[in-house]
Order: structure tokens, then sequence, then C-alpha cells
């Protein structure tokens, strides 16, 4: 019988730690997730080829959207936008936020403390290593960004944007 070595126990306790936190993180968001998605499964966003994406696209928000990229902090004109109105989704136009929704979080990028639920679509993000859940349009399943639990009252929620994975329709 094999001896477990003291490195590959604490391997293992802490893959199970990594994988109990995930599970924590992200709650039941799989079954929204997977209930928001299924009502646009035969929207024609869901067929467009990646060379149809890139003709609609700019070549950094087919990166974001489409690659799930990052904006570098600090360069979207969004994270000033002060006017009321709706922020939607740039790849299909879907709502996203509402201009009372959004706060200045000091991140460098746009950030909300609410989402339209409804609109968007939820998964575990293991990047870094450190599980995020990142947060994506419905419709077309275009990368926005990722929520974090430091955000302000009443929800504590930080949605952090990439300003070129939306765009800004004025009330």
């Amino acid at each position: 019988m094999a001896k477990l070595s003291r490195r590959a126990a604490l391997s293992g306790a802490g893959a199970l730690a990594l994988l109990s936190a995930c599970g924590s993180a992200i709650g039941d968001e799989p079954i929204r997730t997977r209930a928001n998605e299924a009502r646009y499964a035969s929207d024609a966003f869901r067929r467009m080829t990646p060379a149809q994406w890139r003709e609609r696209l700019s070549p950094a928000a087919f990166n974001v959207l489409r690659q799930e990229g990052t904006e570098r902090a600090g360069t979207s004109p969004l994270e000033d936008e002060e006017r009321r109105g709706t922020y939607v989704c740039a790849g299909c136009a879907l709502p996203l936020f509402r201009s009372e929704w959004k706060y200045h979080s000091g991140s460098g990028w746009p950030s909300f403390f609410r989402v339209m639920t409804e609109n968007v679509g939820t998964k575990a993000d293991y990047v870094l290593l450190q599980p995020r859940t990142e947060y994506h349009c419905a419709r077309c399943l275009g990368h926005q960004g990722h929520v974090f639990p430091d955000g302000p009252r009443p929800t504590g929620q930080r949605y952090c944007n990439n300003g070129v994975a939306l765009r800004f329709a004025p009330a």
C-alpha cells in the first residue's frame, strides 16, 4: 500500500478547499444561468461565426466579448458617463444595467451594484487560480466582466464591467 506524503495530503486538501469555495461563491447561479441562456438558445446571435463577430465588433470589443479578454483599467470613457440611461451589451444590445445602478468603485472599470439578472449568465472562472464569478450576456454569451462581493449597499455586489463590452443608450 502506498504511503501518502504530507505534500500530497496538503495539495489534496487545498484542492478540496478550492472546489468548496467555488461552489459557495456561485450558489444557485448555474440553475438561473441555464434558464436565462435557454430563452435565447435559437437567437441569431448564437449562430454568428467568429468572422461575423469580427465584422460587427472593434478588435478590442472582439477580444473582450468573444475571447474573454480584459481591457486596460482606466481606458473606458463609460467609467465617467453620468447621464441617465441604460447600458447594453455591445455585441447584441441586450439591456444589462440602468444608470442609477452605476457607481465609482475606483477599480478603473465601469462598476454597478445591480444587474438585470434575467439578462446575464454566470460561470466560475479560474484563470487567476482564485475562483471568481464571471458574468456574460445571456443572449449572445459575450463576456462582460466579473462580480465581486465588495460593492455598496443595498446589494453588496460590484459588477466590474469592461467598457468595450457595453454601449450606453441615453434616456
